[in-house]
């Protein structure tokens, strides 16, 4: 190549905008990626917008979904309204709706059922847990075992298990 020569730019596969209307797909990646009426097994783009959608595993930048169902969830910020999901794992969650596991730096959570809600900062109107894992908690929160309550169930059962080990042992262990 002389100096005058350039290298042949290489193309990038990946489509900018990807916009799905009432189609079933298996893998959609592109910069943005649109469904509506749609469900897709992978999704993995920048920016992802669902309505009345689902999918069964996205990854993106930031993911926002208005009536849609998705089962796993990574992304730096993501927006869900009257949607579900199984697990989402992000930097900033705002959600209303369901949810099996949140992991987030910042919740926001309102009108929201949840299994397991773990973050730095969670905040809501109403939100209904079974576990709650935080350092900062505002709003109406409704839970079954709270970040104290978890440790307090771990070290009671670790002294329950001991206790039963030491005693199966005495009863039922070796004899010289």
């Amino acid at each position: 190549m002389t100096p005058d020569q350039t290298a042949p730019e290489v193309e990038n596969d990946q489509p900018q905008v990807a916009n799905l209307s009432q189609v079933d797909a298996e893998t959609v990646q592109a910069e943005l990626v649109r469904m509506h009426q749609s469900s897709a097994q992978v999704i993995e783009a920048e920016e992802v917008e669902l309505h009345q959608s689902a999918a069964l595993e996205a990854t993106a930048q930031q993911i926002t979904a208005h009536e849609s169902a998705l089962v796993l969830v990574e992304a730096h910020e993501v927006r869900m309204q009257n949607s579900g999901a199984g697990a989402i794992r992000a930097q900033t969650v705002q959600l209303n709706g369901y949810a099996g596991a949140v992991v987030a730096d910042k919740a926001e959570l309102g009108n929201t059922y949840a299994g397991l809600v773990a973050g730095r900062e969670v905040r809501g109107e109403r939100i209904e847990t079974l576990v709650l894992l935080a350092r900062h908690v505002d709003g109406d929160v409704k839970t079954v075992v709270d970040t104290r309550g978890a440790v307090l169930a771990g070290l009671v059962g670790g002294l329950f298990a001991g206790l039963m080990f030491l005693l199966t042992r005495a009863l039922f262990g070796k004899k010289s």
